[in-house]
């Protein structure tokens, strides 16, 4: 059991992530050319939060994330809503092959940092696009590690240069990107530290 299995049943009670969400998911509006007839993948769903908001606005939304506890919890939410668009999957994307079809539309909030070989998933997000497909990520502008703490070995967040320029490197083109949220998260018993969320677009050629 990892630790987001263990936070999933709580994980929806932050105001703070309800809000990111939101916020996120107006931004996404904004900036991509969502329509009802685009299929979507969020990577990394966890309980579902930003694909709830959008799924009136897309077709059908596969969620995939690898945390058991997430998958069961976000089942639940699917299931109680009766959101028939959406759909859930258990999967590693970083090291399986997703078996189902493309997509018009791939996204991830908050999730890439946890990635390990950036590389090889921005890839899979390129092959699992049509073409003319969009990609957004949102997720930490670089951080000075003290946002998840001792101990975390991913990323801390992303460089506003290298990100894009691994992206376009893997085919990604019209790359763009601007703050859109700042988190203010508690890092110790007396101190608070605001951290800068980004979301990035790209298209598919």
């Amino acid at each position: 059991m990892n630790g987001f299995d263990i936070k999933a049943k709580e994980w929806d009670m932050s105001a703070m992530r309800r809000e990111r969400a939101e916020t996120i998911a107006g931004e996404i509006v904004k900036q991509i050319p969502l329509s009802h007839d685009m299929t979507a993948m969020e990577f990394g769903a966890g309980t579902g939060l930003l694909s709830f908001i959008l799924k009136d606005h897309l077709n059908e939304i596969t969620l995939i994330d690898n945390s058991e506890g997430m998958v069961k919890v976000l089942t639940e939410k699917v299931m109680t809503s009766k959101a028939e668009n959406l759909r859930v999957c258990k999967a590693d994307l970083e090291h399986e092959d997703f078996p189902g079809g493309r997509f018009d539309f791939i996204y991830t909030l908050m999730v890439l940092h946890h990635v390990g070989d950036l590389e090889t998933i921005v890839k899979k997000f390129y092959d699992l696009l049509k073409p003319g497909g969009y990609l957004a990520i949102a997720d930490l502008y670089s951080e000075d590690g003290s946002f998840h703490g001792e101990g975390f070995n991913g990323h801390l967040g992303f460089d506003p240069v290298k990100l894009p320029a691994l992206l376009a490197n893997c085919g990604f083109t019209g790359i763009r990107h601007r703050k859109v949220y700042v988190i203010d998260k508690k890092i110790s018993e007396n101190i608070s530290k605001k951290f800068d969320v980004f979301l990035m677009t790209a298209t598919r050629i």
